[in-house]
């Protein structure tokens, strides 16, 4: 199957669903390599250590390096920083639930790491020692100064990844999950909760002081706009909430592809995030979190109809062929709207 697009392309989002569209991306284009916007709301800073989730998925997957096992961390990396850790926490009878900083360091300290500093122990994220690695790299060249976008292009050619990556904004825009257990950040939420809190609310906190990047806004200069697999709240949510985004996406021709078969996701907590922000749980939510989408790329088994050009295919994606034939879904779509 061979796929090629003569358009000048960016893709949006986050999670593990982003990541298994762009791994194969680098090629499928003739008049531009496409850029990634990655979600930053899930960023969160132990000890000093800042960590970038969704970016980090999105920079191995075009480095070639994604552990496409679990669809994060890098592939055949070690994790003995992180067993050691474990191992002299429970020598000393340190607990193992999420420790929030104090209040007030939630707003002192490098600002792009507000409202998310958990301190160093425990680590209820695991992450291998050539990811810490880059952690701790990002972190030293924050501190110099940089911004989170010269970061991470950085680490990007450092890397070998073949397309760049931007964060969202260089401004802080934390996700905040309010439950009937409390408020929380969306990784204590997800990874040390394990989503089990019923969901009240989400929150995007800084994002209406937040901007989008020359980069960014540069980037969205495309022609087409593909809004990846991924989570339409925790994933999408945050970058659509950054100020100038979605009116620049209003002005393109903007391809969806649903995380969704039916009102199932893939992976992760969407539906629950769904409803609790009010939308139609599933793929009908498209329409309205994604209200400046031109078309639909869904699952071949989802029925849904949505009042937009859709084009079905098998959505599973495992292997660089999967990602090939999802693309090749996205061209349809494509040119069912032009």
């Amino acid at each position: 199957m061979s796929i090629s697009l003569d358009a000048e392309v960016v893709v949006l989002g986050g999670g593990t669903g982003t990541p298994k569209l762009i791994n194969e991306i680098a090629d499928r284009f003739t008049s531009s390599v496409p850029t990634v916007i990655a979600n930053t709301g899930d960023d969160v800073e132990f000890g000093d250590l800042f960590v970038t989730p969704d970016v980090d998925s999105c920079l191995f997957a075009a480095a070639g390096i994604l552990d496409t096992e679990r669809w994060w961390g890098i592939e055949d990396d070690t994790e003995q920083t992180a067993d050691a850790l474990r191992e002299l926490a429970d020598s000393l009878g340190l607990n193992h639930e999420p420790n929030y900083r104090p209040t007030t360091h939630q707003t002192e300290g490098r600002p792009i790491a507000a409202w998310r500093r958990f301190e160093a122990i425990p680590e209820f994220m695991t992450f291998g020692d050539r990811d810490r690695a880059i952690h701790r790299l990002r972190t030293t060249l924050l501190d110099r100064g940089h911004s989170l976008t010269t970061v991470t292009q950085r680490i990007g050619d450092a890397l070998g990844a073949e397309l760049p990556i931007l964060p969202m904004s260089d401004d802080p825009v934390a996700t905040l999950v309010h439950t009937d257990d409390g408020s929380m950040h969306f990784q204590e939420f997800w990874v040390a909760r394990r989503g089990t809190p019923t969901v009240e609310e989400v929150e995007f906190r800084g994002s209406t002081a937040a901007t989008a990047t020359d980069a960014v806004l540069q980037a969205l200069d495309a022609d087409v706009a593909v809004i990846g697999p991924s989570n339409p709240v925790t994933s999408l949510g945050p970058i659509l909430a950054v100020d100038g985004i979605v009116d620049r996406l209003k002005e393109m021709t903007v391809i969806a592809v649903s995380p969704f078969i039916g009102a199932r996701a893939f992976s992760g907590p969407a539906a629950d995030l769904m409803e609790a922000v009010e939308l139609p749980v599933g793929t009908p939510g498209l329409t309205v979190a994604y209200p400046f989408a031109d078309a639909v790329v869904t699952d071949v088994t989802d029925t849904t109809d949505l009042g937009l050009p859709t084009v079905q295919t098998d959505l599973r994606i495992e292997t660089p062929d999967d990602a090939e034939r999802v693309w090749h879904g996205v061209i349809q779509a494509l040119e069912e709207v032009s």
